[in-house]
């Protein structure tokens, strides 16, 4: 970690500031002749003080929300520039989604839950608290569909704050909850260890990375119930956290972050400079910033190219 002031450590009582690091270039080498990366654009950290950022997710007015997951936090980068503890704790929450009302959907960690947030009141609802009357592995991510339908995986990472026994889950799933459900299904059954997920913004299609067995899978989504099928390679290495931008790429992390093209073939490799990259998403003004999470920093990157459109 960096040194800074000891003030900037106010963030974990709700305080803001502003403009962190904000013109360090990292590397120093700027991008060129990328498909998909803003000429000459050089990666910058934007704040280095946290122990691991995850899920990042970008609201409506391009506002980025994530999570520093060891510290019980959810954060948000504003278009303006500013850093602000959103919520603590947070449920020790993990991958985030917005969904077509501007809440936000977390996968809480610490219970093995699914949360509803309303952010202007930081009321939490538990949309899903068990499966089958056992408890949920934990779930990592998740995507939510056109109809409001929420995706998420539940990959085992056993935590040390955990107050339960050995896993109760058969496996490692995806599930689906439907909107207005009150019991999700699974809907797959042959992965090792799901992780990072993402969808089409047309709600036909659903790109699922089997982190330990290094392969991303896309999936065609069922219409009438929302199950997954016709299960089919799309690029041989699994990912953390996953995002889709306007022309149908998918960037996958791990060792930086690698943009691969709808039909599946590698076009980008946007290193980045820590030991894991944790997750990725489009946010800004103009969904045009590439925001990425990686170990104990929040990192940005003006594209080319936008995000995907969000499912309404």
């Amino acid at each position: 970690m960096r040194a800074y002031p000891l003030a900037l450590f106010s963030i974990t009582t709700g305080l803001c500031f502003h403009q962190l690091a904000a013109e360090e270039p990292a590397p120093p080498a700027a991008f060129s002749n990328s498909p998909v990366i803003e000429e000459n654009a050089q990666l910058r950290v934007l704040a280095d003080v946290f122990t691991f950022t995850e899920g990042p997710a970008a609201d409506a007015e391009g506002n980025v929300y994530f999570t520093d997951q060891p510290n019980d936090r959810i954060l948000v980068w504003t278009v303006d520039q500013a850093l602000h503890t959103f919520m603590k704790p947070a449920g020790r929450s993990n991958g985030l989604y917005f969904d077509q009302e501007g809440r936000l959907v977390a996968c809480a960690d610490e219970k093995n839950e699914l949360w509803r947030i309303d952010v202007k009141t930081k009321e939490k609802e538990v949309l899903v608290p068990s499966f089958d009357g056992k408890l949920l592995n934990g779930p990592n991510d998740a995507w939510i569909d056109p109809q409001g339908g929420i995706y998420f995986t539940d990959p085992y990472y056993k935590r040390g704050y955990w107050q339960r026994g050995d896993r109760e889950q058969d496996g490692q799933h995806v599930y689906y909850l439907a909107k207005g459900a009150k019991e999700p299904v699974r809907v797959t059954d042959d992965l090792f260890q799901p992780n990072g997920i993402i969808g089409t913004p047309d709600g036909k299609a659903l790109y699922v990375a089997d982190i330990q067995d290094s392969k991303t899978y896309r999936f065609d989504i069922r219409s009438e119930d929302g199950i997954l099928v016709n299960k089919r390679l799309h690029f041989a290495l699994g990912s953390d956290g996953m995002t889709l931008d306007s022309a149908g790429n998918v960037y996958l992390t791990g060792k930086g972050v690698t943009v691969v093209s709808p039909d599946g073939a590698k076009i980008e490799q946007i290193p980045v400079p820590e030991n894991w990259t944790a997750n990725v998403t489009f946010g800004g003004s103009d969904r045009k910033s590439l925001f990425i999470t990686a170990m104990d920093s929040l990192y940005v990157l003006p594209m080319k190219v936008a995000g995907a459109s969000k499912a309404k």
